[in-house]
């Protein structure tokens, strides 16, 4: 079979065709020989070999290790890159992530049964299109299977973070896993906590992001990873909402139901969908109807919190808290002042804001009158309207004359509303308002 014609791919085979010729196997290996044998274009391509490492390093100049312990070399040509790992027989995990040390194998069959799944351990070699499969992961990969290989609890205690791994794939590929690897999977699902946080944030989004979010959450809560990692949105199964805005149900269902309507969303999109309701659980409260109070700004708390802990950037956790802060706005926009409505819509990134009000909408009620209304607003002031240049600035105000002091921003705001609503329109004009209100001060 072939095995693709980027530049990635072609890399892999030049690579390998030299590692051949000068007498040392070379196939490729995992995720790129499942996604070929799925159809798939893969996005890395990784190869395996017997040459020792330094021998790889001696082969092709300006390679460098990436993983010295485990002899892996990175062979980079212009964009491409191809990772190439020497066999290897991994002995005695201690801490959940290593081997506690490897030997280099001249066996191919010892370096795949060390992997992860089935799925995963495939060969294929390049100049023959042959595939070895020494695991099954060809009648998985046609049954639509993720199997750990060998003993499934063994796999996992290597390993914590294959458990996450299990899950993501199985709802990538639309897989099931396989029954004694969910249940291993369900006895030892609290190891998860032992692995980094960088970690398990990077499965998460990937999770999030590769087209299956609902899949792929309801298989961390049917396995208990759910409740290990994310215990704030486990807590929103069984919280009722008000039939009328929601006759979809709880908070659960109703967050599952817009995970399932993203498509190809930036990251911080799609932990804004997930978490835009995270405040409900703990304002629940029923007063002669179900009320979530001060929702939003519970929900701000716990968002930052929740993305702390899994070390995401300040600046996602800035963007993910202003798409929780900012998503029940929309139902007020038809009342706002023009200068309300404009600052609103021209919040950064507000792209997103619009794109999870309209999720957040067809996964409920199904009114989009409010979307459809801001959306017609944004287009008809356009950029140049909602964020025009400012006519004052507080320089301005002390080159008229004035002390600095808190006023100036009380009044430099009152001045912007008026220019956003059209009732100044020149610098003489501001500068005139800002003398009467400060006047009047």
């Amino acid at each position: 079979m072939g095995v693709g014609n980027t530049s990635a791919a072609r890399l892999a085979q030049q690579v390998a065709g030299s590692l051949r010729s000068h007498g040392y196997k070379a196939y490729l290996v995992g995720g790129c020989v499942r996604d070929l044998l799925l159809g798939a274009e893969p996005k890395d391509y990784d190869l395996s070999t017997d040459a020792p490492p330094h021998q790889v390093l001696a082969l092709f100049p300006g390679a460098h290790r990436v993983g010295a312990h485990f002899g892996v070399v990175l062979v980079r040509e212009g964009e491409a890159q191809v990772e190439v790992a020497t066999f290897r027989k991994d002995h005695e995990y201690h801490d959940g992530r290593h081997p506690h040390h490897v030997t280099f194998e001249q066996d191919p069959r010892e370096d795949v049964l060390r992997r992860d799944f089935t799925i995963n351990a495939l060969l294929l070699d390049p100049a023959t299109g042959e595939v070895i499969d020494y695991a099954g992961g060809r009648r998985d990969l046609r049954f639509k299977i993720v199997r750990a290989i060998g003993e499934p609890e063994k796999r996992f205690r290597e390993d914590h973070l294959r458990m996450l791994r299990a899950v993501r794939l199985a709802a990538r590929l639309d897989f099931e896993i396989e029954s004694e690897t969910e249940a291993a999977i369900v006895r030892l699902h609290p190891l998860i906590l032992d692995v980094s946080a960088e970690r398990i944030r990077d499965e998460l989004m990937r999770i999030l992001v590769e087209g299956a979010a609902r899949r792929g959450f309801e298989l961390l809560d049917r396995t208990g990873l759910l409740g290990d990692i994310l215990p704030e949105v486990a807590a929103m199964k069984g919280v009722e909402q008000p039939p009328d805005f929601h006759p979809e149900g709880d908070v659960w269902t109703h967050t599952l139901l817009m995970l399932e309507r993203l498509e190809s969303p930036t990251a911080t999109l799609a932990l804004g969908v997930l978490l835009h309701d995270v405040g409900k659980p703990p304002t629940f409260r029923v007063e002669e109807r179900i009320r979530f109070d001060g929702h939003v700004e519970v929900g701000v708390e716990l968002t930052r919190g929740i993305l702390s802990r899994l070390r995401f950037s300040n600046d996602e956790i800035r963007r993910v808290e202003a798409l929780v802060d900012s998503h029940m706005r929309f139902k007020d926009a038809r009342r706002m002042k023009e200068s309300t409505l404009k600052r609103f819509l021209r919040l950064e990134h507000f792209e997103e804001h619009l794109e999870l009000h309209r999720l957040d909408c067809e996964s409920s009620h199904g009114n989009l009158d409010h979307y459809e209304y801001v959306r017609r607003k944004r287009e008809e002031f356009g950029e140049e309207q909602i964020k025009p240049p400012r006519l004052l600035t507080g320089a301005d105000l002390i080159s008229a004359g004035y002390a600095p002091g808190p006023e100036f921003g009380r009044v430099l705001q009152a001045v912007e509303d008026a220019q956003l609503e059209g009732r100044v329109q020149s610098k003489d004009e501001a500068l005139a308002l800002a003398r009467a209100l400060l006047a009047a001060s």
